[in-house]
């Protein structure tokens, strides 16, 4: 299949008409370089949908911690939204959008998100995605889908795949990629850094914009760095939830693109705004569970102790407010009544075999822990879920580094603003990693010519005396943020945060410069850098907005502002962040 993107020879062509140097898939044990048009870190539904279509035009590497049974979109329940019901409109869909966001979402990226939805979810189905049909009565009306509806949605909406829609689309995709001929899988593949111009060999320069290259990457099962080149390079490596001790995250979310992009010199934003979830199965000593918002769409009530339905004074849409003001009255509500949970009703919302019917996993699973939904309340609690800042993106999900792109989670596109909208997440991932490939192509980047850089140096490092170090590291970074930096802050416990995540820091740093590779370390210090940099942007906004309340700044301001960051100069150079 001939490439459509221009390649940059290794060497002088011996005629002008002859054709560009052909680079293999797999470089030569020896030198453990290879040569792409597409590499993509991560393997959710951005990450292998950008795959697929990049396929059709190049040669793709995908590299993934784990493909199957892993990251967010694996975990993802409720559904993903698009205007499916003649009865619904986009303009109602971006109301909803633009009102969750709390006066930060970016207009015209919301209406692109929206427009394009219905488009998204027919190449979904085009590779395989089965979601859950209609019923015949729904159908004759023209809406093909079963269509629920989620917390802050004015109407139904959401396309799922019974309760495991993620599951299911993780599925078809996996399924689409291995068929695909032009794509390279690479599992057990844990990206360090991207490759930029401090990576060129001695005498070689950076010619104009500051560019990204590929990225340096361990293969865990061999124990070895590899360099990858790319004409592009898409992170897509989901959010960074692993960096409170309570989150409905997949343990591979630790921020590794974030962090990566920031060390490299890309911008990232508003990353104060985490993302709480209202309601989590209550099991301390267990495994999160999330209970989807789709059963508040079906008619769930949050009630405390006594069985007052407490969201009723809170907001108009009482059990279905959006996220941000649910999770944090659930938290209020907690505080008053010293409870540790509080309760979703479903016992008034149809029979058991219908709710069974509707949610047949979140049934299967609260019974499995002695609840039975249909007659009594589920205790749930809420816990980190979605990062809502990112790598700074335009509306092409390119970052301010050349040929280097972020979509998803890892990303800050401006459609959720200070608090996302319920089932916008996987949208967004499909939207916008199609939006990339677009860019790319247009642009046509040249590939790297392989001998221009450096690879990976790992003779100099010695082996780490102990390990489980970085697991006590871990916990307390985990539980820093969860107390000092959760759904509700402020100046004292943030600088607080700050002051032991600086500790932590300097020891990972030296760690890193000191020892060889190893998996735990590395996510360590991507997710350290992560919690840091969401904290100077908590301490940085001087109000409460969306997902980031502080008592002492309860207000909301008049003036609209994102908050930006970018690693220093000197921060870059000592490797010190």
């Amino acid at each position: 299949m001939k490439c459509l993107l221009k390649v940059t020879p290794s060497r002088p062509r011996k005629k002008a008409q002859e054709s560009p140097v052909k680079l293999p898939i797999f470089a030569k044990k020896v030198d453990r370089v290879a040569v792409y048009d597409f590499i993509v870190v991560g393997s959710g539904i951005a990450g292998l949908s950008f795959a697929l279509r990049a396929s059709r035009h190049g040669r793709v590497l995908v590299l993934t911690k784990q493909l199957s049974e892993a990251g967010s979109t694996h975990l993802a329940q409720g559904g993903i939204a698009s205007v499916m019901d003649p009865a619904d409109s986009m303009e109602g869909h971006i109301r909803d959008t633009l009102a969750a966001g709390a006066g930060l979402c970016r207009a015209d990226r919301v209406k692109i998100l929206v427009e394009q939805g219905p488009e998204a979810i027919r190449d979904l189905v085009s590779w395989g995605v089965r979601f859950t049909r209609a019923n015949a009565r729904i159908r004759a009306k023209g809406i093909p889908f079963d269509l629920a509806r989620e917390g802050g949605h004015s109407n139904f909406r959401v396309v799922h795949a019974e309760d495991l829609t993620g599951r299911e689309i993780q599925r078809a995709l996996i399924e689409a990629v291995r068929l695909a001929p032009n794509i390279t899988l690479r599992e057990n593949a844990l990206a360090i850094d991207l490759i930029t111009a401090k990576h060129l060999k001695p005498g070689q320069r950076e010619s104009g914009t500051k560019s990204v290259y590929g990225v340096y990457a361990l293969d865990v099962s061999r124990n070895r760095v590899e360099t990858h080149l790319g004409a592009a390079t898409l992170l897509c490596t989901g959010g960074v939830g692993q960096a409170y001790a309570h989150t409905t995250n997949d343990s591979v979310s630790t921020g590794d693109g974030i962090a990566m992009a920031y060390r490299a010199g890309a911008a990232v934003e508003d990353m104060e705004f985490m993302q709480f979830h209202p309601t989590t199965f209550y099991n301390p000593g267990h495994p999160t569970y999330l209970i989807s918002e789709a059963l508040r769409g079906h008619g769930g009530v949050l009630r405390n102790h006594r069985g007052e339905a407490f969201m009723d004074k809170v907001h108009p849409l009482k059990s279905l407010a959006p996220r941000d003001i649910t999770a944090r009255a659930i938290d209020a509500e907690m505080k008053r009544t010293g409870r540790a949970h509080m309760f979703l009703d479903m016992t008034r919302c149809g029979s058991r075999a219908d709710l069974r019917r509707h949610f047949p996993n979140i049934f299967r699973h609260c019974l499995e822990q002695g609840v039975d939904m249909s007659r009594q309340w589920i205790p749930v609690v809420p816990a980190a879920h979605f990062m809502c800042g990112g790598v700074k993106v335009d509306g092409n999900s390119a970052a301010d580094l050349k040929n280097l792109y972020a979509v998803g989670e890892t990303a800050c596109t401006g459609v959720h603003g200070a608090n996302r909208l319920a089932s916008n997440s996987l949208l967004e991932g499909v939207v916008f990693s199609g939006r990339a490939l677009d860019h790319v192509l247009a642009t046509a980047p040249s590939r790297p010519d392989r001998n221009r850089f450096r690879e990976w140096d790992s003779f100099r490092f010695k082996p780490a005396p102990e390990t489980i170090i970085y697991s006590h590291a871990l916990e307390a970074i985990r539980s820093t943020m969860w107390h000092y930096v959760g759904i509700v802050r402020s100046d004292f416990r943030l600088a607080r945060a700050a002051e032991f995540l600086h500790v932590i820091s300097r020891h990972i740093h030296a760690d890193y410069w000191s020892f060889s590779m190893e998996p735990n370390l590395i996510e360590l210090r991507n997710l350290t850098l992560c919690a840091e940099l969401i904290v100077r942007s908590a301490q940085r906004r001087k109000e409460s907005r969306g997902l980031h309340y502080n008592v002492d700044h309860p207000h909301m301001l008049k003036a609209l502002r994102h908050t930006v960051l970018r690693a220093s100069v000197t921060a870059k150079r000592t490797g010190r962040f």
